[in-house]
Order: structure tokens, then sequence, then C-alpha cells
């Protein structure tokens, strides 16, 4: 697991200015349920983020899904760390309002998740 230090930092580099983030690790259980219930997903995903608020203080929640991040990693050939690094900065993407419903949106998205990642020493993603 990441530390918070390493967290605080990953939150950082996608500058959301005044921020109530909470970052949570969950097992394949109870992402499995939160998907299911959230998002009408009976299986557990790799994050998973509920946005309350975007001004005056972006305000949020990301769950990350321990298990399945470490599975992705090792079947995607990436350092542990760097997955959890991307899965953060798409997360806090996420709260600021990025999406990729669309393909326009998705390329917009993906491209600021190469650029703050690079700053943060990590490789392209994708």
């Amino acid at each position: 697991m990441p530390a918070r230090g390493e967290l605080r930092r990953w939150v950082r580099a996608t500058e959301p200015g005044a921020a109530e983030v909470t970052v949570r690790f969950v097992d394949a259980e109870e992402g499995r349920s939160l998907n299911a219930q959230y998002r009408g997903k009976n299986y557990a995903t790799n994050v998973l983020t509920f946005a309350y608020a975007r001004q005056p203080v972006l305000s949020g929640d990301l769950v990350l899904c321990l298990p399945v991040v470490l599975r992705e990693a090792a079947e995607q050939g990436k350092r542990a760390d760097a997955h959890f690094a991307h899965l953060v900065v798409h997360g806090m993407l996420h709260l600021q309002g990025y999406d990729h419903e669309s393909g326009a949106d998705a390329r917009i998205m993906e491209q600021l998740e190469r650029e703050i990642l690079g700053r943060l020493g990590y490789p392209d993603p994708y």
C-alpha cells in the first residue's frame, strides 16, 4: 500500500487547490459491493470516485480496491506504485469534473494523466 506522503503528493500533483479528499483501500468483497451498489456492476473495480462538491472546496472520496490494483499492475507489467499513482490521479481528475465518456473527453483526460504522471516521474500509463 502506498504511504500517506505518496498519496498526498499524487493528489497535490493534480492541482486541485483547496481539497478534502479521503483515499480509502478496500478488499475485493467491499469493492464489489460498492461497485454493485453505486454503479450497478457486480465486480470489484480498481478505483471508484465519489464527488461531493467542487466549490468552494473540492470534496470527495477515492476508493481503491487493493487486490484489483495489485493484480492489474502485475498483469500489465507495471510497478505497483506507478499503477497506484495513475489511479489516484485518474480519480482526482474525475473529482474535478473530467470524464472519459466520449472519445474526445477520454483523449483530454488521458493526456492530463500522462502530463501529471510524467511530472511525478512515472511512465505513460497507456
